[in-house]
């Protein structure tokens, strides 16, 4: 309390001269007018104008005519008993005794006590808005604390010897303190007694709900929230309201222990324990459907999987039910996944609402919280198709466990990309299953932080924490998150304090580990019993009716049991989260398996060309540097010849005017990791003025979207791979800075890109950049290319990069495509395409034939070098050198995977007297020669051996010594063009 006194010493005196000039006094009180309170003139003695009040009430004593009228007034008022005036009228008399009321006499030493005990009310207030929810009581169990720490703060009034903290005392507990703005806790009332403020907080904030957002910097979403949930009487609801809460957690209860009677030796990953995420899923959903919301787009993991799906976005209780046959038959080709994976997008109306409303769960892998950027990258992506900027059509739900939220650091990557312009989704409610366990792990092991969605802090989200076994408070707290994102188009985390009644599955003994816990949870009592003893108790539903509605459900899942015994056949296509209506045909198939030519006209070529040499927008004045690159552009054009950055310029172009959205993303693309793209061109004279000339195309154009992503491969090319799920009309491309930096998002690539067709039937089209070349310069990427769901190139002109991304929108289908892109090879002078290679009528060619010398006389031939990418100018430059362009012939694999068999066999019987050499500049262990190997010995039925040029295996991939590089260099180009090099050896 020392602390207050020094505070009031020193404001004490403190302004009073300027306070006796009218207008000052004058600018004060109307300054505050917002602290009068309803029907009278009395300014709040609270909040900042604390010492305000201080300070005129001595002016005031020393010379009433010092302050402006309505202070003299509301002081005159307040000292009625020895008023100046004697004819005030009547019912200002009536308030005489204000002042005595609050321990305030004529003395400036009763004045300052006012002001200390004021202060420290109002202390009292933010320490329970500030640090409440350390004692709130969370744990249905009752012996974890939430935040992990049995420490109760010392300014929370837990008992009454804590008054002293604050220089009160128990007799002070019926005196009456005015009320801050600062808080709602008094409803229509200005000024409580000090008892009745420790009770209302103490009930707001200490009871079954913890409130975290005092962190936040922004005043009004601090009111916000206190008016949430401080108002008085706030949390009531009705009985029809109650009634549903009931039937939904009968739903969500019964099917969990319809499943354990059925399937009793089946893992399922339940969700006894926090069988309320149920109906607080469907409050969300509910309130934010009244709200206006379309579509939801939901993320989660195994845990309650089956019965979202079942009771939330309501697939058909047989189609889940059939999931649980061994013999069940898969129709669909690829692996499919467990039951637990799978996804789901259904269409419906929303029951409370009577609106349409849209819902998808996004199918995922084991990996926990990978799914969260692919769910925000839909989100997105739906969102700007329909033009919703705001968010306020289509949302994202993320759920998590406890342990995964703290744990994994895709989270953290996910929540700040949450305000990024390009990223935003406008907000996404956070629903956390807290079983305050991970597996076999208790949380002080699992995390430093106090609470797990301690992340959440870092963009000023709130945290409402829940005890799950209060349905009602969930409810509460769950329409408060939707009408939160809605209001402020920001995330907001529930937390639902729970627990796990089984172990990790429904086969895993969790005595093992945490036997107090688990003692505890066989006595507990389940919510749903709970809930409805209190409901029958206070009259809302009879036990007949209870009863009723359970035997209703119990019977629902009876039929469908019935009904799943006759599904035979898996079509794992019924449980698709992201359908493209009218792609393919009836029975998901390609509608044709041809593609048609890449080319397009000279013209477009030249007008698109002309664009991305000039600045389209008037008084835009560019670097001197970028002016030249400009002037580059315009002459390659003039000269009918691109480089890499115009032949992809053209691409993205040519997309744009056939009404095809375009994305590119990534570290630093707008300008290139290269500074060879320049998508973006920056005013140098006005701060953030900035043109994308590719958006000046045409009058009536597709958007073109290019944005610079945070620092993150494992989150954004998450997101990404969620946009290009929303639609197949559009080219979504990720940029990884450097090739070997996307082995930080190798989860997406593995569990996502790689492997979602086969498990998921889940088509996508994105394509991933990734710049790769033996430089000297360090450790670069290598890509072990296996048979996998997607497609990968290694393209050795511009002209071929301009077609393989031509042909990925152009094909019948989508596969993810790898583009190893170039690093040197952007400024090489012979890296360069002629127009003739572009116009209409031209395509993608997945083999690059050799068409010198060796071309022309095949039978002559002693070598046929095999290679991709940057190589082939090296090999090209040396046997020129070594005057063998006679003997040796060059063949490029343009397309690694799938592998062209069919064009490679016709180079090979082209040569049938040469020996063949596959050469790359990789090394031998992590290049691509263990995968072409056996290819090419296939092609030849193994009559003839491919032998191999290269460096030798190596741990690091790349060395970072020059001289180490070209020494390797010039060692395997020796060996290439040696013709002698593999006589005498066995393959």
């Amino acid at each position: 309390m020392s602390h207050m006194k020094l505070f009031a010493a020193t404001v004490k005196w403190h302004g009073i001269k300027t306070l006796r000039k009218p207008d000052i006094a004058r600018r004060v009180f109307f300054h505050g007018q917002r602290y009068v309170s309803s029907g009278t003139s009395e300014p709040f003695l609270s909040g900042s104008n604390s010492n305000y009040v201080e300070e005129m009430y001595y002016a005031w004593l020393e010379n009433p005519q010092s302050v402006h009228k309505s202070w003299d007034l509301f002081f005159r008022n307040a000292n009625a008993g020895q008023t100046y005036d004697p004819h005030l009228p009547d019912q200002l008399e009536r308030k005489a005794s204000f002042l005595q009321s609050h321990g305030l006499a004529q003395t400036p030493g009763k004045a300052e006590k006012l002001v200390e005990d004021h202060l420290a009310v109002q202390s009292l207030i933010r320490a329970y808005q500030i640090r409440g929810h350390h004692v709130a009581q969370l744990d249905p169990l009752g012996i974890l604390d939430a935040d992990l720490d049995s420490f109760v703060p010392s300014d929370l009034i837990t008992t009454i010897d804590k008054l002293g903290f604050y220089g009160l005392h128990e007799s002070d507990l019926d005196k009456v303190f005015q009320l801050p703005t600062t808080t709602f806790i008094g409803g229509n009332e200005n000024s409580l007694s000090l008892r009745e403020i420790i009770k209302r907080l103490e009930n707001t904030y200490c009871q079954h709900i913890g409130l975290e957002f005092m962190f936040i910097n922004d005043v009004e979403q601090c009111q916000w929230i206190r008016q949430k949930f401080e108002t008085p009487g706030v949390m009531k609801f009705t009985n029809e309201e109650k009634r549903t809460l009931l039937a939904r957690l009968v739903r969500s209860m019964r099917f969990e222990d319809f499943l354990a009677r059925k399937w009793s030796s089946e893992k399922r990953f339940g969700l006894e324990g926090c069988e309320v995420m149920i109906p607080a899923l469907k409050t969300i959903i509910d309130k934010s459907s009244e709200m206006g919301i379309e579509y939801v787009i939901m993320g989660m993991p195994h845990r309650g999987r089956l019965n979202v799906l079942a009771n939330v976005i309501r697939k058909e209780l047989e189609q889940i039910f059939c999931q649980f046959d061994p013999k069940l038959e898969a129709a669909d080709e690829g692996s499919g996944d467990v039951k637990y994976h799978l996804g789901m997008y259904h269409e419906r109306i929303n029951r409370a609402t009577n609106k349409k409303i849209t819902l998808s769960l996004m199918a995922n892998p084991s990996h926990l919280e990978a799914v969260d950027p692919v769910v925000q990258g839909k989100t997105k992506a739906e969102q700007f198709y329909r033009g919703d900027t705001a968010g306020k059509k289509v949302m994202s739900i993320l759920l998590h466990g406890d342990a995964a939220f703290a744990g994994q650091g895709v989270v953290y990557e996910t929540f700040h990309l949450s305000d990024l312009p390009s990223y935003t989704t406008n907000g996404t409610i956070h629903v956390v299953v807290n079983n305050q366990i991970g597996f076999t792990t208790d949380p002080r092991m699992a995390r430093s932080s106090p609470y797990p969605t301690d992340v959440a802090r870092v963009v000023n989200a709130p945290i409402f924490h829940v005890n799950a076994d209060d349905p009602e408070a969930v409810m509460y707290v769950c329409s408060v998150a939707a009408e939160w994102r809605n209001t402020f188009n920001k995330d907001v985390v529930v937390d639902l304090v729970c627990y796990r009644r089984r172990g990790h599955n429904e086969m895993d003994e969790p005595m093992f580990t945490q036997p107090l816990m688990y003692k505890q949870i066989h006595k507990q009592v389940p919510v749903l019993k709970k809930y409805a003893d209190k409901l029958i108790a206070d009259g809302t539903v009879t036990l007949q009716e209870f009863e009723e509605e359970i035997a209703k459900y119990d019977r629902i899942c009876e039929e469908a049991y019935t009904r799943s015994k006759d599904n035979k056949i898996l079509h794992i296509k019924h449980w698709l989260d992201s359908p493209w209506p009218g792609f393919f045909n009836v029975d998901g198939e390609p509608k044709s398996m041809s593609c048609p030519p890449t080319g397009i006209s000279e013209d477009l070529l030249t007008h698109i060309g002309n664009v991305a040499s000039s600045v389209p927008v008037k008084d835009f004045k560019i670097h001197a540097g970028l002016s030249r690159i400009l002037r580059a552009r315009l002459e390659m054009t003039k000269n009918r010849v691109v480089d890499w950055a115009l032949a992809e310029y053209m691409a993205f172009g040519s997309f744009l005017k056939e009404g095809i959205h375009v994305r590119l993303s990534g570290q630093d693309v707008e300008r290139g990791t290269f500074s060879h793209r320049h998508h973006v061109l920056h005013d140098q004279e006005v701060d953030k003025r900035t043109c994308v000339p590719m958006n000046h195309l045409w009058e009536q154009q597709a958007p073109y979207t290019v944005c610079n992503s945070s620092l993150s491969e494992y989150g954004v090319l998450g997101f990404e791979l969620g946009f290009a799920m929303a639609s197949p009309n559009a080219l979504v491309c990720w940029e990884a800075q450097f090739g070997d930096f996307h082995n930080t998002a190798q989860c997406i690539i593995d569990q996502f890109i790689s492997s979602g067709q086969a498990k998921w039937v889940r088509h996508n089209g994105i394509v991933l950049l990734l710049p790769h070349g033996m430089e000297g310069m360090g450790v670069d990427e290598i890509s072990q290319l296996y048979e996998c769901n997607w497609i990968v190139v290694n393209c050795s002109t511009p002209a071929n990069y301009f077609h393989v991304l031509r042909r990925q929108i152009l094909l019948p289908f989508r596969k993810p495509l790898i583009i190893l892109t170039p690093k040197s090879l952007l400024r090489h002078p012979e890296a360069k395409s002629s127009f003739d290679e572009m116009v209409s009528g031209t395509t993608f060619q997945r083999v690059i034939p050799e068409n010198g010398l060796a071309a022309q006389a095949p039978h002559e031939v002693k070598r046929v070098i095999f290679c991709t990418g940057k190589v082939y100018y090296d090999l090209v430059k040396e046997r020129k050198n070594q005057d063998l362009e006679k003997q040796v012939a060059i063949t490029r694999l343009e397309q690694i995977s799938p592998f062209p068999f069919d064009l490679l066999k016709e180079e090979l019987d082209k040569y049938p007297g040469a020996d063949l050499v596959w050469c790359q500049e990789e090394h031998k262990n992590s290049g691509y020669y263990d995968y072409v190997k056996p290819r090419f010995r296939t092609i030849v039925n193994h009559t003839r051996p491919i032998w191999y040029v290269g460096r030798e295996p190596a741990a690091a991939a790349a060395t970072g010594n020059k001289n180490t590089h070209l020494v390797s260099l010039r060692r395997f180009l020796d060996t290439a063009f040696n013709l002698e090099a593999f006589e005498g050896k066995t393959f």
